[in-house]
């Protein structure tokens, strides 16, 4: 038999409900963060990106999402070479994996996978797969990426894109790391587009400022932005969301922060190895 003690304000109830609103929000809210920064041209038809992609194969990315002082879930990120090809070209296998742990994983159980292949040239997706449990829900999904027709091929849907540059929300965030960002100014809004279950979607960002951020690898440099969030179930009409990621080569999410209905939910960084560049830690 499990015993579980609890503090007053984190009752069973209160876990449940909240464990309710990861299956609904949460998944969305890790995935939000991982593919914030897609578009800093909304003007253009190609997004310019860096001459070379500023991670590299081996690299693997430990948060863990906390709901007030409690760990809720652990997400891990990785980037893989592929023996896979697509149209005969080498790709990336990025590797997504959120689960709840501690007391939420007792009373609400969520292991979520997600793949993405992507080009090693370009970084635009050419395959995407998910395999979702929380709870007794079970879904898989999968996508091809047809870039030059402007389609989404999906397990719900064939779905017509805006442009020859439209990602899944895993291949999002990478690609995003390697945009050339240096024309960015306090204040401006970008939009991005992406594919997420049975539609496109369009989501507003704003960069906020410079910040540095104390986290368990050190006190970096970071970019602050604050995109755009629906209120509904799971976040209130004036919920705010900041991301914080690394001032350097490499790009990398250090920290996020939303209100919800009750309570805030932050992600942090847990490690980071296998990075391209060395972190901008202040000394």
């Amino acid at each position: 038999m499990v015993s579980l003690a609890l503090p007053c304000q984190f009752t069973s109830e209160r876990i449940n409900w909240f464990a309710f609103c990861f299956s609904l929000g949460m998944r969305r809210f890790f995935l939000l963060v991982i593919g914030l920064f897609l578009s800093f041209n909304s003007q253009s038809q190609e997004l310019p990106f860096v001459k070379e992609p500023v991670f590299q194969a081996g690299e693997v990315l430990k948060y863990k999402l906390k709901y007030g002082f409690i760990t809720a879930a652990e997400g891990t990120l990785k980037v893989q070479n592929s023996e896979l090809k697509f149209d005969g070209k080498p790709t990336f296998k990025l590797v997504v994996d959120g689960a709840t742990s501690g007391t939420f994983d007792i009373f609400y159980k969520i292991r979520d996978h997600y793949d993405s292949f992507i080009d090693k040239d370009n970084l635009k997706p050419y395959f995407y797969q998910e395999n979702i449990r929380e709870g007794g829900y079970r879904r898989q999904d999968k996508a091809r990426f047809q870039q030059e027709n402007r389609k989404v091929i999906a397990t719900q849907a064939t779905l017509t894109t805006p442009s020859t540059q439209t990602f899944d929300l895993v291949s999002a965030y990478y690609f995003a790391r390697s945009l050339d960002i240096s024309r960015m100014k306090i204040g401006d809004y970008v939009k991005l587009n992406y594919f997420l279950g049975d539609e496109i979607s369009q989501l507003e960002i704003q960069f906020v400022g410079r910040e540095v951020v104390k986290t368990k690898l050190g006190k970096i440099k970071c970019l602050k932005f604050s995109p755009s969030i629906k209120p509904g179930r799971v976040f209130r009409k004036d919920s705010k969301l900041y991301l914080w990621i690394t001032d350097d080569g490499n790009r990398v999410p250090v920290k996020a922060q939303v209100e919800i209905i009750v309570g805030a939910v932050t992600m942090e960084i847990k490690s980071a190895d296998g990075l391209k560049y060395p972190l901008a830690i202040v000394q």
